[in-house]
């Protein structure tokens, strides 16, 4: 009886490790047909990336993404409590939190992830990088568009908050720890709190510069500006303290 048992047991415990086998391999197949995209820029924007098993199986942020897909049709064909309840394991196993209802286009990259969260009304375009920390969030307690439109191939740095109904144009990056409240250009830098625009239309990168933290700061370089002539200043009038000029008897 004992040796049937634990038959049995074996027999079970045998089938659900097939079954889990079956589901990564059926869930690594959709991610490869449906999510080339996402997989890809895995690789192009991650140089930790060294397979594709593990991108498909390890990465929080692309993991994340597939849901999402999931979760938004789910809400799109308003199925009540089940979309938000797919994203609340999310939260609970990434720690980023997407609301089904955002709007994301393909090939977002989320770097790490951890503290990543996209509001309701949120829209990202194709290619948009977010790292850890990221805010896409809203202000006030307006129904309607009340979180931020993000343009094509932006990157966004690590704990940075973009708030409010407000566009990020495309090709733009924002700063590491910026706090963004009003629209950014085209082809700009953000940096400081609240975040200044610093343009960088005649600057080209060869694909997506992921530097977010080695920007251009205008305000400091102002005040760098200021502090020289300043010092000019100084030095100009001591020099006419010192050899005062003579008058003519």
């Amino acid at each position: 009886m004992a040796t049937y048992l634990l038959f049995q047991f074996a027999l079970v415990i045998a089938s659900l490790v097939a079954l889990k086998a079956i589901l990564l391999i059926l869930y690594s197949l959709v991610v490869l047909i449906r999510f080339q995209p996402e997989v890809r820029a895995c690789f192009e924007r991650d140089p930790a990336a060294r397979s594709t098993a593990e991108v498909i199986l390890t990465y929080s942020g692309l993991q994340a993404t597939v849901l999402y897909r999931l979760a938004h049709a789910l809400h799109r064909w308003q199925v009540p409590i089940v979309p938000r309840w797919i994203m609340m394991g999310v939260r609970i196993l990434t720690g980023i939190e997407i609301h089904p209802g955002a709007t994301i286009g393909p090939g977002l990259f989320i770097d790490h992830g951890t503290g990543v969260v996209i509001g309701e009304t949120a829209v990202l375009g194709r290619d948009v990088t977010l790292f850890q920390g990221v805010t896409l969030g809203g202000t006030g307690k307006q129904r309607g568009k009340r979180h931020p439109t993000i343009g094509d191939e932006v990157v966004i740095g690590a704990g940075a908050k973009v708030l409010g109904n407000i566009t990020v144009g495309s090709h733009s990056m924002i700063g590491a720890n910026a706090v963004v409240v009003r629209d950014v250009p085209e082809h700009s830098t953000v940096v400081g709190v609240p975040g200044r625009v610093t343009r960088t239309k005649d600057r080209h990168f060869h694909g997506i510069n992921l530097d977010h933290t080695h920007l251009p700061d205008p305000l400091a370089e102002r005040i760098e500006k200021l502090q020289h002539e300043i010092d000019s200043l100084e030095q100009h009038l001591k020099e006419h303290r010192t050899n005062p000029p003579q008058r003519d008897s």
